[in-house]
């Protein structure tokens, strides 16, 4: 794929490494510049790195109608070699177009999306921030850019990549577990629906859900399924639990949950963890019952922002409140999130292919 470089002049880009003084938050900064693609007569054409901005669109655009729009979160992280590593990427490509596919947006090669987002780390890569916990936050999505306003696919996208320069996310250190809101009101997903995709839609549905979390004093709701049995996901996060034994068991994935390419890796690290890492159907009654006998001693989610974010309690409508364990970070997950982020810094050594080095090609 040949890609086209129409980059800001040099006296307009950042010319030394980003060495900010203070931890820059989660998602909060841009780099200079882009990655565009657009989708006209059946083909991708014009892959780009151009200089970050607004978009000209349509007003009748079909994302801003009917929603077609899809995105994928990913990282990439510097390593004592002072070379730019990306983690996993390929699954974010393949999951990108599985989410595609539910709403009906052609896939884009995963060979071109691989290849545009390593060009635009690349002509940026002095955005790196220089911290302790910081990687480069890669953000690629596609959107219907059609003029139409009937109710069918668009047939014309842009598929567009930007990169977030990002601290630690936990700035204070991995001490604190958080509490959820466990509710009947609120459902992420139903079966047949676009629950399985990352689905712009889908996270704007859950932001009623995270205000009522917010009322009971709570960071997210545990979603439930449609007939309040199973547990499904935490937030925009799959769920975990820990059992006594040391056991991790993560939720069966289904089309109503997203599958966390984070669960999918500490599925393949078990061996490495020291422990069991299986997928069952939770019920809800039974792992209340686990959490009060003490059979279950931890929990959390699983994704790509926070990697883990343990749980030490969760809330009920009438304010009732069960307790995982003390409450506190336990030592398993401690260890879940030690592993694999020393994998994604390069301080341990991980299944092959998993960390991928950023050429130095860009012009």
């Amino acid at each position: 794929m040949q890609i086209n470089y129409n980059l800001k002049p040099a006296s307009e880009r950042r010319t030394q490494q980003f060495k900010p003084e203070t931890n820059v938050g989660f998602g909060n900064l841009r780099t200079d510049h882009m990655f565009l693609m657009d989708y006209r007569d059946g083909e991708w054409r014009d892959p780009r790195v151009v200089p970050y901005g607004p978009f000209e669109m349509a007003p009748g655009a079909m994302a801003l109608h009917y929603g077609q729009s899809i995105f994928e979160g990913a990282k990439a992280f510097m390593h004592d070699d002072g070379e730019i590593y990306t983690f996993r990427l390929n699954k974010n490509a393949e999951r990108l177009n599985l989410s595609g596919e539910v709403v009906c947006i052609p896939p884009v090669p995963e060979a071109m999306q691989l290849a545009g987002i390593n060009a635009l780390i690349d002509v940026d890569r002095l955005w790196f921030p220089m911290q302790d916990g910081a990687c480069l936050y890669i953000r690629p999505f596609v959107f219907a850019t059609e003029d139409r306003l009937s109710v069918s696919p668009s047939q014309q996208y842009t598929f567009c990549v930007m990169l977030s320069p990002s601290g630690a996310y936990y700035a204070d250190g991995f001490d604190k577990a958080i509490r959820l809101l466990i509710t009947e009101r609120f459902h992420r997903a139903v079966s047949g629906g676009t629950g399985a995709s990352k689905a712009a839609g889908n996270y704007a549905a859950s932001l009623r859900a995270g205000k009522a979390a917010a009322e009971y004093g709570a960071a997210q709701v545990l979603y439930l399924d449609a007939n309040n049995k199973q547990i499904e996901e935490v937030g925009a996060m799959n769920h975990f639990h820990v059992l006594k034994d040391g056991t991790i068991i993560i939720p069966k994935f289904t089309d109503t949950i997203l599958k966390s390419i984070t669960s999918q890796s500490i599925m393949e690290l078990g061996e490495a963890l020291g422990c069991e890492v299986r997928q069952e159907t939770v019920m809800l009654d039974q792992f209340i019952a686990d959490i009060e006998s003490g059979e279950i001693v931890e929990a959390g989610g699983f994704g790509t922002a926070a990697v883990v974010s343990p749980v030490g309690s969760y809330i009920f409508e009438d304010h009732r409140v069960l307790t995982v364990g003390d409450g506190q970070v336990g030592e398993h997950t401690r260890r879940i999130y030690q592993v694999l982020t020393d994998i994604q810094k390069g301080k341990r050594q991980g299944p092959e292919g998993w960390m991928q080095k950023v050429e130095r090609v860009a012009p």
